[in-house]
């Protein structure tokens, strides 16, 4: 629960801003004729007209500002996870190191670059490491035989090392995530709750007995087009938001793999 709580606390206090701004914001009789919310908005009134789109609104407010607070979020973790060197330049040095026997070097890379990327890189050069010298050690005669790990079980070795570090880290890359791709699927839906509910009172206003009323009229409409509107818009937003953040946790992924497979690859080539 507590791995969750912070994502419970921006919920909440998103949803509790949506309110505040639709009643106090939206919602202020200076956006309305006679100062009266329950009457038209004044023309040219956007926030008044807004309003109007009825209890939606405070929904589609707080899916909004979710969308922005855990883009945010993520944004400032990704950055993180990626380090402070461009990756293409930290994968080349990681595989120039290791095709010099450098490898003390190409952990000190890994320290600098620091991130998500960093640490996966590390792990598996440490095992790396450790692998190399228990490779030597087995094939001198006079040092002490104790168990004799051939070179593919010391390559799977490497290769699980990797695996266990990506999988450790993969997680705080994709946390959140679920939530935007949530809130693409949920703006669409609000958005056509909100059509409905516009329609409905429109049509009820149509079949109503006596003479029309013009202003219950456009008040079902415009909280019809406007839900639409605010929800379409929010879900197209978190669509593009959650490809971009999808598209750098895989690029990221990518590195790992690249530089997972340069340190297996090279140890191969190194205990033939």
């Amino acid at each position: 629960m507590m791995k969750h709580l912070f994502a419970v606390i921006i919920i909440v206090l998103c949803i509790a801003v949506g309110y505040i701004l639709y009643y106090l914001v939206l919602g202020n009789p200076s956006n309305f004729k006679d100062g009266n919310p329950a009457k038209e908005p004044l023309e040219g009134s956007i926030l008044g007209l807004v309003y109007k789109g009825g209890i939606l609104v405070p929904w589609a407010i707080a899916m909004t500002l979710m969308l922005l607070t855990f883009s945010v979020e993520r944004m400032i973790t990704l950055m993180k996870a990626a380090g402070t060197g461009v990756m293409d330049n930290f994968v080349k040095s990681i595989q120039q190191n290791l095709h010099s026997d450098n490898v003390d070097a190409a952990i000190a890379e890994c320290d600098k670059q620091q991130g998500a990327i960093g640490n996966v890189v590390r792990a598996t050069l440490l095992k790396y490491k450790e692998h190399s010298s228990g490779f030597k050690a087995a094939a001198d005669p006079k040092a002490p035989q104790g168990e004799v790990l051939t070179k593919e079980q010391r390559m799977l070795g490497i290769q699980k090392s990797l695996e266990e570090a990506t999988a450790l880290e993969l997680p705080m890359l994709e946390k959140h995530l679920t939530i935007i791709a949530t809130i693409v699927s949920l703006g669409t839906l609000l958005g056509l709750m909100g059509t409905v509910l516009g329609m409905i009172k429109s049509f009820t206003a149509l079949g109503a007995g006596g003479n029309l009323d013009p202003a219950a009229l456009s008040i079902g409409i415009s909280e019809a087009l406007i839900n639409t509107f605010i929800g379409i818009t929010t879900s197209a937003i978190a669509t593009i938001v959650y490809n971009y953040f999808t598209s750098r946790i895989d690029d990221m992924t990518y590195r790992i793999d690249e530089a997972g497979f340069s340190i297996v690859q090279t140890f191969n080539e190194k205990h033939n």
